[in-house]
């Protein structure tokens, strides 16, 4: 039998995609669609502000008939983020999951962004043969 992940480290995705906080929702766009992912987070130097996904943009902004050129990432995002660190154990990262109802987590060691981990990458790691980690890791990104 596979052991299983205990590590955030061991499950999280390296690299993290950032925006400046005065960035536009275009800018935050078009990086995501390059790198083929669903969010970035927005960051001044090492310091995470908040994160913007694709449905914050469209939700909070784009229904509202707000200017994608001119609304900043910074406007849109959730700000501070919760977070976790390489060295945290991945229950208590779904935990933390589970408790604020989000999807995805920034990895950060002190202060700076390392990475993600996706709901999809525990689930993965926690039960290899649940529906969900099938899918996970069948699923094209952003499918």
């Amino acid at each position: 039998m596979a052991q299983r992940a205990r590590l955030v480290r061991d499950v999280m995705t390296p690299g993290v995609a950032t925006v400046r906080p005065d960035a536009s929702l275009v800018e935050a766009a078009q990086v995501m669609r390059a790198q083929d992912i669903g969010d970035v987070l927005v960051a001044e130097g090492d310091r995470v502000l908040g994160m913007v996904t694709d449905r914050d943009i469209a939700v909070r902004a784009v229904a509202d008939g707000a200017d994608p050129l001119t609304v900043s990432a910074q406007s849109v995002c959730t700000p501070d983020p919760v977070c976790v660190t390489p060295e945290d154990h991945v229950a208590d990262a779904v935990e933390l999951m589970r408790r604020h109802a989000v999807r995805r987590l920034p990895v950060v060691e002190d202060g700076r962004p390392l990475g993600m981990v996706a709901l999809g990458d525990l689930a993965v790691a926690r039960d290899p043969g649940s529906a969900l980690a099938d899918i996970s890791r069948r699923a094209e990104p952003n499918t």
